[in-house]
């Protein structure tokens, strides 16, 4: 394990005004809150974050990432909270760390939609301070380097998410080197004969063609100094991943492989890198459709670099990237450079993108997506893919991922030219919709005032921006002519009851039936997933369909009491037939029903001997069981004549009325309405809600138990 001064003289090293003394105090609080806990490895577990501390040096990190690295885990692990490592080292480095805890507990390899809602999680915590996902990135690879000592089970699962979250990541952020080591030691996990075989290739290979890349490398100096270009050249053979993934890609074997080796060319100047690029050009021949310039168009993650691949000593592919030095640290550290510092000091790179910048341009899409399904894809299309870059007419450069179309520049615009769209022209020619854009294509988008997506255009574009815009779109212009249409049937089905289809008897059936407003309904409706006499039914069922006639007398309604024995319906609840209900004995008056939900029998749960099982008999009932309900209405004339009609409409009696509050603009009134059932009750209640006067209407309740009547049967 690295002691605490060797770790110092690591960041003395770039910053030699590092506040020593912190670091310590960081490396000697986690060492205390993680002793006695060891790694699978069997080594102390406060090894593991004093070498993620140790890997952020190398990216030469500020000095409150790296105590954040040593106690990354502390809140997770151990007894220390938020608050204490505020308390200790403030509350900079306590937000980071709960940020780092925050992303650990994400299960990102789960369900889909759990997997989406993480992902959104994941970068809310990256938008807050993107130094958290820099050392969950680098504690990360520390644990796919050690993962040979986890179960087989969790290497598999661990190497998964790897691959398909953590090394994606790191490669949007531009540090294409710690991309390519987590998919290579994912790899060796998932895939390791196949990895095996690519190194015993590569042995193969060296021993027949001896040392190609320090023979080319050298042949790449000699061409340089010739021309008087200083520059230093890195040669290196591809990762094993890299390679089978352009095995898998092209269905080819390894022999017929030609690009296996790269190398780079870095100088001092803007300049040099052309002249370095003449001079390659000029000694190997270039291969066609193999040149990129990222350095006039950069990548949104500050990548800068100029690449072609040209046939090399015996005529062998090799891929060339040419860039100055502060492209290579950007080029090496991506989005974390913005934080590097050299001689104390935060370096001052005029390459290194601006984090916030950076993280706007990565969830700007991310935002637009309606559910989880379309969140995933833009989140996959975003990560998982290389860019290209056209022009617009004025000049005006559109940066795409690669395989997008004419569909994709037009959305990348403006959500309106996209819906517009009609034609395109690539490079003053009329082409298809479905054509692929390629790298300085300048693009014409051809619009016109009526036109509206189309369902194709789904499968055609490749952009989560422009798929999401599209399907929102056809979405709503569904929706449109299905409501029109539920419009006409709604009101052709009211009109047969007598009733009217007012906005407001809409939203209600909709909040009945489980739609968000009455103009979804209304497209549910056009669309036959509802019915409009389901509507109606909802709302007046009295007036849509024919009651049969009470079987069941009211004296023989109760079913588990004695023929003889009488009894009351509790004031308290007033339960009517079909609500659960319990009896309560009371000497010499019978016994009080109340519903199951009174709170009334809380108050007897001590004197459980009085308890009775009762039900309601099953048959039909008659409207017999007056129910109290507490309604607000406007003081307008008319509205209470309207609400007694209402009420009636739907076969049930008024027994009492009575104001308990007036206003100058609405009454408060307590109505008592003889009802079947608990069906019958909520029909009333539907029937006044659809009423717009009607600001309010509940079932009354008691808050005291009145002294009932001692009738056997309600009046």
């Amino acid at each position: 394990m690295i002691e605490v001064e060797d770790l110092i003289a690591l960041v003395r090293a770039y910053n030699p005004r590092t506040d020593a003394a912190l670091i310590r105090k960081a490396y000697d609080y986690g060492r205390e809150m993680h002793a006695g806990q060891t790694r699978r490895s069997g080594e102390p577990y406060f090894s593991h974050p004093v070498e993620v501390a140790s890997l952020l040096t190398e990216q030469r990190l500020d000095d409150a990432t790296i105590i954040t690295a040593l106690l990354h885990d502390v809140i997770e692990d151990t007894r220390s909270t938020y608050g204490d490592i505020e308390a200790q080292f403030g509350t900079e480095i306590a937000e980071l760390v709960d940020g780092v805890t925050k992303l650990t507990n994400l299960e990102l390899n789960s369900s889909e939609t759990k997997q989406a809602e993480n992902f959104r999680k994941l970068f809310m915590a990256m938008s807050k301070d993107l130094r958290v996902i820099l050392v969950k990135l680098t504690d990360r690879l520390h644990n796919m380097r050690t993962i040979r000592h986890m179960a087989p089970v969790k290497q598999a699962q661990k190497a998964h998410e790897t691959m398909e979250i953590y090394a994606p990541l790191a490669g949007r952020m531009g540090m294409q080197w710690m991309r390519e080591e987590l998919e290579d030691l994912a790899f060796s996990v998932l895939n390791p004969e196949a990895r095996n075989s690519i190194l015993r290739r590569f042995v193969t290979l060296q021993r027949e063609s001896g040392d190609v890349i320090r023979r080319i490398t050298s042949d790449i100096e000699s061409e340089l100094e010739r021309a008087e270009i200083e520059a230093t050249v890195i040669g290196r053979a591809k990762r094993p991943f890299s390679i089978w993934r352009k095995m898998e890609e092209k269905q080819i074997g390894f022999s017929r492989l030609s690009d296996i080796y790269g190398f780079r060319i870095v100088t001092g100047t803007e300049a040099d890198c052309y002249r370095a690029l003449g001079v390659i050009h000029q000694r190997w021949r270039s291969v066609p459709g193999r040149f990129k310039d990222y350095i006039s168009q950069p990548k949104s993650n500050g990548y800068r670099s100029i690449h072609t691949t040209v046939s090399g000593r015996d005529g062998k592919r090799v891929e060339v990237q040419i860039r100055t030095r502060e492209m290579h640290e950007v080029a090496e550290r991506g989005v974390a450079a913005h934080w590097s510092y050299r001689d104390g000091v935060r370096a001052e790179n005029p390459f290194a993108v601006d984090p916030a910048e950076w993280l706007r341009s990565m969830t700007e899409r991310f935002e637009e997506a309606a559910d989880h399904a379309e969140f995933m894809e833009a989140v996959k299309l975003e990560m998982y893919t290389d860019q290209v870059f056209c022009f617009t007419p004025k000049g005006d450069v559109i940066k795409l991922p690669k395989g997008a179309t004419p569909i994709d520049f037009a959305y990348a615009i403006h959500t309106r030219i996209g819906h517009r769209t009609v034609a395109a022209k690539v490079d003053g020619m009329r082409v298809p919709l479905w054509t692929r854009l390629r790298n300085g294509q300048s693009v014409e988008v051809v619009t016109a005032e009526a036109a509206t997506p189309q369902a194709t255009w789904i499968d055609i574009a490749s952009t989560g921006r422009a798929k999401s815009a599209i399907r929102r779109a056809l979405k709503a212009e569904r929706k449109q002519g299905h409501v029109r249409l539920g419009r006409e049937l709604a009101r052709a089905a009211f009109a047969h009851v007598g009733k009217r289809a007012t906005e407001k008897a809409l939203d209600t059936a909709a909040d009945e039936l489980g739609y968000e407003g009455g103009e979804d309904l209304l497209a549910a409706i056009g669309a036959s997933q509802v019915s409009a006499r389901e509507v109606t039914q909802t709302l007046y069922p009295e007036l849509a369909q024919a009651r049969p006639a009470p079987d069941v007398r009211p004296e023989e309604a109760i079913v588990g009491l004695d023929p003889k024995a009488h009894f009351d319906r509790g004031a308290c609840c007033q339960p009517v037939p079909g609500e659960r209900i319990v009896g309560i004995t009371n000497k010499g008056r019978g016994v009080t029903v109340h519903a199951i939900d009174c709170p009334v029998l809380a108050e007897l749960e001590d004197q459980l001997e009085r308890w009775i099982d009762l039900r309601w008999h099953p048959g039909h009932h008659a409207a017999t069981w007056a129910v109290t309900l507490d309604m607000t209405i406007s003081n307008d004339p008319g509205v209470l004549g309207r609400i007694c009609t209402l009420i009636a409409e739907q076969n049930a009696n008024i027994s009492d009325l009575r104001f308990v509050d007036r206003k100058p603009d609405f009454f408060r009134l307590l109505i008592d309405v003889e009802v079947r059932d608990g069906e019958h009750l909520h029909a009333v209640v539907l029937a006044c809600e659809t009423d717009s006067d009607v600001a309010q209407i509940e079932r009354h309740r008691a808050e005291t138990t009145r002294k009932e009547p001692r009738d056997a049967v309600p009046a």
